[in-house]
């Protein structure tokens, strides 16, 4: 069969670094790059690639004010920014690679206390004095990303350029794009990297697939 597959790039770099570890911009495509191969050649099949479909947004570049170290915070010269500038690059050079951007709601950023520190302090077990760095995390939300991955869900079905589409997601937002492309004949595999989904997702699905127990 001829395969598309799409993949949530913020879930993926997320699940990928909390069970792979870190990498350089260069190892995380290659293994990604690697990743998506696998799924081609999955349960003895010998499936064609059609493209694979990245999605994601470009870094924040705002200065943010962090409520603990009381000072502005600039993201534009942050690790993180070099870090995923040059990733999304190292993607660009990649064969048969499309990358979809959205947009960050950077104005809309702040910092907010991790939820597993706020169930210390709500336990006791913390206190606001012993709060550090690490308790807290910036916030911004994406603009985009899901419509692009929906779209371009509805666009291979409607126009029959792909018979199975694979879709690296845990997010439960594609049942209606997923539904769609079932009934336009699609295969629909999805592939949460062993993540917990929703039943409602599960429900309107092909298939389920993971293609390495790395990420149990």
């Amino acid at each position: 069969m001829k395969t598309a597959i799409l993949v949530d790039g913020g879930f993926y770099r997320r699940r990928a670094q909390l069970k792979l570890g870190e990498k350089t911009p260069a190892e995380r495509a290659k293994e990604l790059n690697d990743y998506c191969y696998r799924h081609l050649k999955e349960h003895h099949q010998e499936n064609t690639l059609y493209r694979i479909f990245y999605y994601d947004c470009p870094p924040i570049t705002k200065k943010v004010y962090h409520p603990l170290k009381k000072i502005q915070i600039d993201f534009s010269k942050s690790e993180f920014y070099l870090w995923m500038t040059n990733f999304i690059e190292e993607l660009k050079g990649k064969r048969k690679f499309a990358i979809r951007l959205g947009k960050l709601a950077d104005t809309q950023a702040v910092y907010t206390i991790r939820p597993d520190s706020i169930k210390k302090l709500y336990n006791g077990s913390k206190s606001f004095e012993d709060l550090t760095e690490e308790d807290f995390m910036i916030t911004v939300d994406q603009k985009g990303v899901d419509m692009k991955i929906g779209i371009d869900i509805a666009s291979l079905a409607y126009k029959k350029q792909v018979e199975q589409i694979v879709l690296i997601s845990g997010d439960s937002d594609f049942v209606p794009a997923a539904k769609l492309a079932r009934r336009e004949g699609i295969d629909f595999i999805l592939d949460p990297l062993h993540a917990h989904i929703k039943s409602d997702l599960l429900e309107h699905i092909d298939g389920l697939r993971t293609c390495d127990n790395a990420f149990k």
